[in-house]
Parts: structure tokens; sequence; C-alpha cells
């Protein structure tokens, strides 16, 4: 097993999905739950975000070659969008909704199985490692840690109650903003990588 591609598959997408920043998000919106209704919507969140990650990563090959996208330009794009995450985690401005929760069902769905948990920049990374992969096994590791990532969101968010005693709103806070430097790295590596492979392009072609 390529042990190097699933630490970076893992922690590249531990760091944008960022469990304990979500810890303040998830218990607003299910505060005035019960403890079983809370791990439910834990749960039903965490598998939809896992459903429509891997669904990207399946269909987005078909996609990218269906609308004739080449690899740097999803580089580029994912870097400005994972840019903009990495901001909304240092400045703290992440979007929370606190409007209406219709239901355990309807607030699991949406906002915090996507786009919290789902988001664009877990899709496009997710993407961008499966254009990497080279043969079933590295796809078989892309999966595992897809897998390893939302088993410990959903444990985050399982004991979400006693992290927040834990750490407190000031440990968070910290976690959340190193979350965003680390994230912020990553985006401007993606977007070198899309100009580095540009200019290669160019230079074959000229």
């Amino acid at each position: 097993m390529n042990l190097k591609l699933l630490g970076e598959v893992f922690v590249t997408l531990l760091v944008i999905v960022d469990p304990p920043g979500m810890v303040p998000v998830f218990l607003a919106l299910t505060g005035t739950m019960d403890g079983r209704a809370r791990m439910k919507a834990g749960t039903q969140a965490v598998l939809l975000a896992l459903g429509v990650i891997v669904g990207f990563a399946v269909a987005g090959q078909t996609l990218l070659d269906y609308l004739h996208v080449e690899l740097p330009a999803l580089q580029g794009a994912g870097g400005l969008l994972l840019v903009l995450v990495a901001l909304q985690l240092l400045t703290g401005k992440t979007d929370e909704s606190s409007g209406d929760q219709g239901g355990t069902s309807n607030v699991a769905l949406v906002p915090i199985g996507t786009p919290l948990l789902a988001g664009p920049g877990a899709i496009v990374a997710t993407m961008l490692f499966v254009q990497r992969a080279d043969g079933a096994d590295e796809y078989l590791v892309i999966g595992i840690g897809i897998l390893l990532v939302m088993l410990t969101v959903w444990l985050v968010l399982r004991f979400s109650g006693g992290i927040v005693k834990l750490l407190r709103p000031a440990g968070i806070e910290v976690l959340t903003r190193i979350a965003g430097l680390l994230l912020a790295a990553i985006a401007v590596q993606l977007i070198a990588d899309a100009i580095d492979a540009f200019v290669q392009l160019y230079v074959a072609s000229s």
C-alpha cells in the first residue's frame, strides 16, 4: 500500500474539512436536539458528504473529458477555491446557517453534509488525487483515505460535546487558524503546479 499517498489524501482532506472548526457550527445547528438526534444528524451528514465526494471521484474524469478541461486548469481552479476556503478559516468568516432547523434530516443534509463537509475544496482536491492516481492500487488508497477522513469527522461530531468542553472556544479557534494556514499552503502549491504545467505545455507545443 502506498502509505505516502494515503497520508497525503488523509491530511489534505482532513485540513479542508476541518473537523474542529465544524464542531461549533454543528452544535449550533443541532443545539435543540437530544443526544440521539444529534448523533443521527452527524451520521447522516457524514454519509451524504461521503456519497458526494465519492461520486465526484468516480465521475470526475468523465466530466473533465466531456468539458475538455485539462488537469492544469483544474489545478488552478482548485487552488483558487482552496484559497477562498483558507481565507474563511483564517478570518473566521465561515458560512454558518442559523436559520430554520426544519428537522434532523434537513439540518444534517444542508448545510452540514453539503456544503460544509462536502464543499468545493474537498471535491476538487479529491478529483485532483484521482487524476494523479496510477492504477487500481492507488484508487483503492484514495478510497481508504476518504473513508478514514469521514470516519474521523464522524467521531469528532459524535463526541463534539466533550471536545468543546476539552478544547474550549479558544482552543478550537487556534486549531481552525492553523488549518487555514496549512490549507493556504496547499492552495499555493496547486496554483504553482498549474502554472508550471501550463508553461511546460506551451514550451512543448512551440
